[in-house]
């Protein structure tokens, strides 16, 4: 080995060290060795999200069709920010103005929130305790 590698020749061949962390053993929901610990979307799907009084979730949602509205609508129910995707629908024209048309009535008139345009695709659909801004400048 050139010698500004930074490992001893020494402690070359040698497995690592283990130590013992007595914190771990009260975890109670560790993953199994060699588990794909990294996708939680598939550990759990569904995962309960704890809330407390004036916390706002921020879902993130692909609308295949029109079916999925309801979802939409649930969540801003809730009082919950909503980024949506609508690349899908976009090419489907009478659903898509369906899609639009009743995420704003419901939105703009039923709850008193807005929608915000993100790019091409996306709408940002917020309830009635939130407002969208044109640009910082306008936050300040």
């Amino acid at each position: 080995m050139p010698s500004g590698s930074g490992v001893r020749e020494e402690e070359e061949g040698r497995q690592p060290r283990w130590l013992d962390v007595p914190s771990l053993k009260r975890m109670t929901d560790m993953p199994e060795l060699g588990e794909s610990y990294h996708d939680l979307g598939r550990r759990h799907p569904i995962a309960p999200v704890p809330r407390g009084a004036g916390d706002v979730l921020i879902h993130r949602a692909l609308l295949h069709d029109l079916t999925g509205i309801e979802a939409l609508l649930d969540w801003l129910a809730a009082g919950d920010v909503v980024i949506v995707e609508l690349r899908r629908l976009m090419n489907r024209g009478t659903e898509f103005k369906q899609a639009v048309g009743r995420l704003q009535t419901f939105i703009e008139t039923d709850i008193g929130g807005e929608m915000v345009q993100l790019g091409d695709s996306r709408l940002l659909l917020l309830p009635a305790a939130f407002r969208g801004v044109d640009g910082i400048d306008a936050e300040l």
